[in-house]
């Protein structure tokens, strides 16, 4: 990898972590009430007003809400101000109810993001029972969605709609669901949340990463769970690289690893986050797509940037990363802080920006993103010491 363009030394490094930090928790402090109130998704927006969108929180595209609950459970985790948990508790009736009725035949594999990131946290951090009820609860409707002709999750659709074009269809986005459901085993002792997550992971492993350590955005199955083909609904085309894709699948595997020991999960963490380190160039953020022709607009993902970093920090927890993978995450962390993407307007209540959204398959724009302000202060908070521990 190349250098970057500028560096920090640590002492001032560490400085911008804790400003940073802080800037995130002034903006959940605004959000999240506002989010409560609004009773929709909120998720990307090009000027940084994520109330603008318009998607209701009920409806199966909501994969993005909790990133903005995440972000208060961190923000309550450091400052021990109980109107965090206020306001993340305006949330809750709209959380039961999606596991309820029509509701929980609405939603898709991104349960994992909307629980862990709301029931999960909140129970590891209040302990209280109602919330790991709901955890549960959301971790029985993810495990339905179990093809096990195929041995993976299906990623998109109703589930009685077997006639759908998300028919036989999983994405690499999934490997972050996964953790829902080993807390779910571990929780229960019940081997079957574990045993579906580790045979989707298996899965993952076989078919998604290229004998190059480059990452399918997606792969299709066929009605009788054989495997067909890659393709492709967030990268450029089907056989390119999307960045945020290989971001996932490197905090995805390297979290395998951490519940099941299985090495092989550490080995395809490893390869896939050499393979994003040796991409990156002078700008450190990357390219929305590793693949991007010349001609074809050079649209940076901070969002990538950030859920990377927070892989990398988690081989650091496990004692596995290398000296080339943490060099990298200093630089990613250092570039998110300087100017060109941090948003410090207090009025914007995105956090960072030139995050990429697709718009149609093989095409991108450039957003604030709920998912990389998420990331981006996860990271933070982990260069500070604050436990993530819902993953």
């Amino acid at each position: 990898m190349s250098p970057p363009v500028t560096t920090q030394p640590p002492a001032a490094l560490a400085a911008g972590f804790r400003e940073a930090f802080d800037l995130c928790v002034s903006k959940t402090r605004r959000n999240l009430p506002d989010l409560a109130k609004s009773g929709r998704t909120w998720a990307f927006a090009a000027d940084g007003d994520y109330p603008a969108w318009k998607e209701g929180f009920f409806e199966i595209g909501n994969w993005t809400t909790s990133f903005f609950t995440g972000m208060g459970v961190l923000a309550w985790l450091d400052t021990a101000d109980e109107e965090f948990l206020r306001d993340l508790a305006l949330s809750e009736p709209n959380y039961v109810a999606k596991m309820e009725g029509g509701n929980a035949v609405e939603t898709m594999h991104d349960l994992g993001f909307l629980y862990s990131l709301y029931s999960v946290a909140l129970y590891k951090a209040t302990g209280e029972a109602r919330h790991r009820t709901l955890g549960l609860c959301a971790a029985e409707v993810l495990a339905a969605r179990f093809i096990p002709e195929g041995n993976y999750i299906r990623a998109w659709g109703r589930m009685d709609e077997p006639e759908s074009d998300y028919a036989g269809l999983a994405i690499i986005d999934c490997m972050m669901n996964l953790p829902l459901l080993y807390w779910a085993s571990e929780e229960t002792g019940d081997p079957r949340f574990k045993d579906i997550a580790v045979r989707h992971s298996n899965t993952t492993l076989t078919h998604f990463i290229r004998a190059d350590d480059s990452v399918y955005h997606a792969y299709r199955f066929d009605r009788e769970g054989k495997p067909a083909e890659g393709d492709n609904y967030c990268g450029n085309f089907v056989e390119s690289q999307w960045a945020r894709g290989t971001a996932w699948a490197m905090y995805g595997f390297a979290m395998g690893y951490r519940h099941t020991g299985d090495e092989r999960y550490l080995d395809a963490a490893l390869r896939v986050s050499r393979k994003f380190v040796s991409l990156l160039d002078r700008e450190v953020v990357p390219i929305w797509d590793f693949r991007l022709s010349p001609a074809e607009s050079q649209i940076r993902d901070s969002s990538a940037a950030a859920v990377a970093a927070c892989a990398v920090q988690e081989l650091e927890s496990l004692g596995k990363s290398e000296p080339v993978l943490t060099r990298a995450k200093e630089e990613l962390l250092a570039r998110l802080l300087s100017p060109d993407y941090l948003e410090v307007d207090p009025a914007c209540r995105g956090v960072l920006k030139h995050g990429q959204i697709g718009d149609g398959v093989g095409k991108a724009r450039i957003a604030y993103t709920s998912w990389g302000d998420y990331y981006f202060m996860e990271a933070l908070g982990r260069e500070l010491g604050i436990p993530v521990t819902w993953w």
